[in-house]
């Protein structure tokens, strides 16, 4: 063997090396995120996971008071529910797609085939702070619905731990549906997003959380405060009403231990979905 083919096989080794290395990274590290658009800051890709540079998510005197892990004000108002300006057909067509990585607890995907476009379906949440009420709207994003309904009777959710929580202006989420709580786990399969562009989240909208377009899985995340710095590219299928904002308010207010930046990480209150049910 010739000194330079000796070395060019040495090269190949340790760029797959490498390669492998970058890979396990960002299967470890992969964050279904909620992302937030730059409109007044300046964002970071960070394999995978946005983070807002600058002093907090608002660089303005009267955000930077107080500490950056905790909201500096949440809006109260209950925002309408999200709307379709064009109503879907009576039926549409949901495929759900088996994952490259296996599920976080073993479920079955929905069956593939024609779901009914209309229609609202109620689920609480039982958790560690109180019970959490929500309203799926199947005109919205029958598919993503279907697939919460599927997940809740097949108790993908009890147990299972709110792994994220935002604090920032234009990013008030929690972010729960992981049953690893790492960011990176799921049910095993996604399915396509059910967007419109003049889709908007505010205060008691539920939303899933994705890792790019068409990555829809388990997790989900509810806008307790301020989306607006949300862009239209997660599929909105309901909402929560008032007495369960109230109740995430309180968590916001203990803030978070920083993880993606002060206004993003884990929260200090923690939320555990106990069980999750369908009323009948």
């Amino acid at each position: 063997m010739s000194k330079k083919t000796h070395q060019q096989q040495l090269a190949a080794r340790k760029a797959k090396r490498q390669a492998e290395r970058v890979a396990e990274q960002r299967r470890q590290r992969r964050n279904l995120t909620v992302t937030i658009t730059a409109i007044v800051t300046v964002v970071v890709v960070v394999v995978g996971v946005f983070v807002v540079l600058g002093n907090g998510d608002d660089a303005s005197p009267a955000a930077s008071a107080g500490p950056d892990n905790k909201p500096q004000s949440i809006p109260t108002a209950l925002a309408a529910a999200p709307k379709r300006a064009t109503a879907l057909p009576a039926e549409v067509t949901c495929t759900y797609k088996k994952g490259t990585e296996a599920a976080s607890k073993k479920v079955n995907p929905p069956a593939d085939g024609k779901t009914k476009a209309s229609g609202t379906s109620k689920v609480s949440l039982n958790t560690s702070i109180g019970d959490l009420q929500l309203t799926l709207d199947s005109s919205l994003a029958p598919c993503a619905v279907k697939s919460f309904l599927s997940l809740v009777g097949q108790k993908f959710y009890d147990d299972t731990t709110c792994h994220r929580l935002t604090v920032g202006a234009g990013l008030q989420v929690l972010q729960c549906g992981d049953p690893t709580a790492t960011g990176g786990g799921g049910p095993g399969y996604s399915f396509a997003d059910e967007v419109f562009p003049t889709l908007k989240y505010g205060r008691g909208v539920l939303a899933m959380a994705n890792s790019g377009p068409n990555t829809n899985g388990s997790q989900f995340f509810i806008v307790y405060g301020d989306g607006s710095g949300l862009s239209p590219d997660y599929t909105a299928f309901g909402t929560i009403d008032e007495p369960s904002l109230k109740l995430i308010d309180k968590v916001a207010e203990a803030g978070v231990t920083p993880q993606n930046g002060p206004t993003d990480g884990t929260p200090v209150t923690p939320v555990k979905i106990e069980t999750a049910t369908a009323a009948a």
